[in-house]
């Protein structure tokens, strides 16, 4: 499919009208969570809600991070979301739970994020 990369605004719950663009984030439909630089977050107010989760890399090391919670923007897309304190080494990346909040799917030919169709919602039966 090839790699590509997005803007994206982060900001905090608490004061959603200050953001952070964070440039050239991997779109990562690979990875189930978003990694956001730590400076980013705490800039930002953003504080860890859960601590040393483990995450098992691309190459099977096993690592432990932080999670918080941000509203994350980009173009015309926009969730709030579970996103990881990014070390320094880490790159900053897009994951799929991300891309499902934005309602979003991976276009791969033209490298870029498309609305993924309708809402589905279940129908109420009487």
């Amino acid at each position: 499919m090839g790699s590509f990369y997005v803007d994206c605004e982060v900001a905090s719950l608490r004061n959603p009208k200050r953001s952070i663009t964070v440039p050239k984030m991997l779109v990562d439909t690979g990875a189930e969570s978003s990694w956001v630089p730590e400076a980013v977050l705490r800039e930002l107010g953003i504080q860890p809600v859960k601590k040393d989760l483990v995450f098992q890399m691309a190459n099977g090391e096993t690592i432990t991070r932080s999670i918080g919670y941000a509203f994350l923007r980009s173009g015309d897309f926009q969730t709030v979301d579970e996103v990881v304190f990014g070390q320094p080494g880490d790159l900053a990346l897009l994951g799929a739970r991300t891309l499902e909040g934005f309602h979003a799917r991976v276009d791969p030919r033209a490298k870029r994020l498309v609305a993924s169709g309708p809402h589905l919602a279940a129908l109420a039966t009487s």
